[in-house]
């Protein structure tokens, strides 16, 4: 009896045993078709201020709604290791740590919706690699970041409508069909939902992509809402965005210069590209096997306009492979391709024989390899020699790859058949490279062109010529033209004014090194408003200098007049004083005969009138006596 009212005990203390459950919470044991159990915990208390941090660490699903949390701290759940389903929803939250979710490995779902973040930790979702499900929808958000897109790829559900944004990153699109390249299927099984409605859009380029997305169908990205529409710019706002259309958004076309190019071992290599696109598109080079490309040069002549080169000095057979353009703007990117082949020869050498102490010379071993399609091709003929003696040992052979820029060198034929032909293939060679351009240089400079000349020495016509020409010490600012060797002239535009330039001729299966060059310098650039303020500063001077000579020459004939002065006050004098004579009446005779009735009467000289000092009258009477009759002054 006692040892099964023992048993009988542990079974009830095992009964009631379970684990702790946090006082503002309700924790729930769900049962599962396999017969397993689930552990659910549920936290809506109104006076939770902090998240719980005495959770069940068995538990799978946590739910914080309702309360007063305000922040999610650091590693607040980092020991719920089996934690599938986190829902902290309609809370106070304004703030989430970057470490926030730290050891949440297994969390599948997290949904953060109906709270007040402005700025989310992107970089916290790396600590989640199994999320597939995120809800972020009715929260203050205002910019998803570039660095979001790493840890969105495996991402099926995300909502970011009800938020605060007016764009979005142009790469984001590109990480879902049908933006980065994968074939669509009508009946993929695999879908990406998408919540980005009741946000503030700004219809431009930026979110071009996303319009576009919005007029598709049938594709496995699915908006939740098809009928959103832009807050922005004026003349968009309200439009849905199945009737936007962006006339300033064009995605890229790249365009280059061949598809395959076979050069000799040693040689220079320039690649080019060119794309069209507005926004203006970017350019990059990349090869196909991942490894770096260097010497790239670009530019843009205008809007939408860009072209670049690549260039392969001295190329050897790691230089071969296939190399990508890509050009890339907020509408879309694109991509072009060419195939650099190799073709050159491989030397193998042998050391010489020793018997005794004589040497025996060898011959050497020539290895051709001929230009094919493929990226590296090779043909190897060995000839050996064989000895006379039976006592000597067999011949170390090396065989080295020539990797080293420029032509190759050929060691001196032996006499003999073989001997001739590696003559004759070395003066064959020495021909070919007296075939070169020669006697070039500059003429017809102006502030932004020049015209550059030469004289081809052997060269056919049709020979591929390329111009190389940039700042004087700016390699990074080259430019190419190409053109024939016929030609004998080419222009060069695009210059600056007033600077140094240096321009080289590469022919193909050049030296490196080797190639002709020339500098020049371009004339200063006077623009329409200079010569204009020239033309008015010209005649400005002229009136000055008028004005000044006339100021002069008064003041020289003031200063001479100065000199007369006493002249001039007689001239003066004479001129200002009349003598007047007067005039009487004569008493009339008795004989009544007539006679004269006016007599002339000198005067003193007290009785002159000076002019200056009459009075404005027209004439001025004076009397001479009572009985005398008036007498006027004129």
């Amino acid at each position: 009896m006692r040892q099964l009212l023992l048993v009988y005990v542990i079974l009830c203390c095992l009964s009631l045993a379970h684990p702790f459950c946090p006082s503002q919470c309700t924790c729930v044991l769900n049962g599962r078709t396999d017969g397993a159990r689930t552990r659910s915990v549920v936290c809506n208390d109104p006076d939770m201020s902090d998240v719980p941090v005495n959770v069940p660490v068995d538990t799978v699903k946590l739910r914080i709604e309702k309360t007063m949390v305000r922040r999610i701290p650091t590693e607040a759940f980092y020991y719920l290791v089996e934690l599938r389903y986190l829902w902290i929803t309609y809370n106070s939250i304004t703030s989430v740590d970057s470490a926030g979710f730290y050891n949440l490995k297994v969390l599948h779902e997290l949904r953060l919706d109906g709270n007040m973040i402005s700025v989310f930790p992107w970089e916290s979702l790396k600590e989640m690699p199994m999320l597939r499900t995120l809800d972020l929808h009715n929260n203050r958000i205002t910019n998803v970041p570039n660095e979001a897109i790493l840890y969105l790829f495996n991402i099926t559900y995300l909502d970011l409508s009800s938020n605060k944004l007016a764009t979005l990153p142009s790469d984001l699109m590109d990480i879902w069909p049908p933006f980065n390249g994968a074939p669509i299927f009508a009946n993929a099984s695999q879908k990406v939902v998408l919540g980005l409605q009741d946000n503030p859009w700004l219809c431009d380029c930026k979110i071009s992509k996303l319009i576009e997305l919005s007029k598709m169908s049938g594709t496995p990205v699915v908006l939740m809402d098809l009928f959103m529409s832009c807050s922005g710019p004026e003349n968009l706002a309200g439009f849905p965005f199945q009737r936007v259309e962006l006339d300033n958004c064009v995605k890229p076309s790249v365009m280059s210069s061949a598809t395959k190019i076979t050069s000799d071992l040693g040689s220079n290599v320039i690649l080019r590209c060119d794309a069209t696109g507005f926004p203006t598109p970017s350019l990059s080079w990349a090869k196909s096997d991942g490894s770096p490309v260097d010497n790239t040069v670009q530019e843009s002549p205008g809007d939408g306009i860009r072209w670049s080169i690549m260039s392969l000095h001295g190329i050897s057979f790691e230089d071969a492979g296939n190399y990508n353009c890509k050009a890339k703007n907020y509408a879309g990117n694109a991509e072009a391709t060419i195939s650099v082949s190799v073709a050159g020869d491989i030397s193998t050498t042998m050391v010489p024989l020793r018997l005794g102490n004589k040497t025996e010379p060898t011959k050497q071993v020539t290895t051709v390899i001929p230009p094919t399609d493929t990226p590296i091709s090779t043909t190897m003929m060995t000839t050996a020699i064989p000895t006379m003696s039976t006592t000597s040992t067999m011949p170390k052979t090396t065989t080295s790859k020539n990797l080293q820029k420029g032509p190759l060198k050929q060691a001196k034929p032996q006499p003999g058949g073989d001997g001739r032909k590696l003559a004759a293939d070395e003066k064959s060679k020495v021909i070919d490279k007296s075939k070169s351009v020669k006697d070039i240089k500059i003429v017809e400079e102006t502030s932004d062109t020049a015209v550059l000349l030469w004289r081809a020495d052997g060269l056919p016509n049709d020979a591929p010529l390329t111009v190389v020409y940039s700042p004087y010490d700016e390699g990074d600012m080259k430019r190419t033209v190409e053109t024939k060797a016929g030609s004998g002239k080419v222009l060069l535009e695009g210059l600056s004014s007033g600077m140094r330039y240096s321009v080289c001729l590469i022919v193909k299966g050049s030296a490196a090194g080797k190639d002709p060059c020339t500098e020049f310098y371009t004339l200063d650039d006077v623009k329409d408003g200079d010569q204009l303020f020239i033309f008015i500063s010209g005649i400005a001077c002229i009136l000055v200098m008028s004005v000044i000579a006339l100021l002069l020459y008064n003041i020289i004939d003031l200063y001479y007049k100065g000199h007369n002065t006493e002249y001039d006050e007689e001239e003066l004098e004479k001129d200002s004083y009349v003598k007047f004579e007067t005039i009487s009446m004569k008493h009339r005779t008795l004989n009544g005969q007539p006679t004269q009735l006016w007599a002339r009467r000198a005067i003193h000289e007290s009785e002159r009138m000076l002019l200056c000092s009459r009075s404005s009258n027209d004439s001025q009477m004076t009397s001479k006596s009572d009985s005398s009759r008036c007498e006027y002054l004129c």
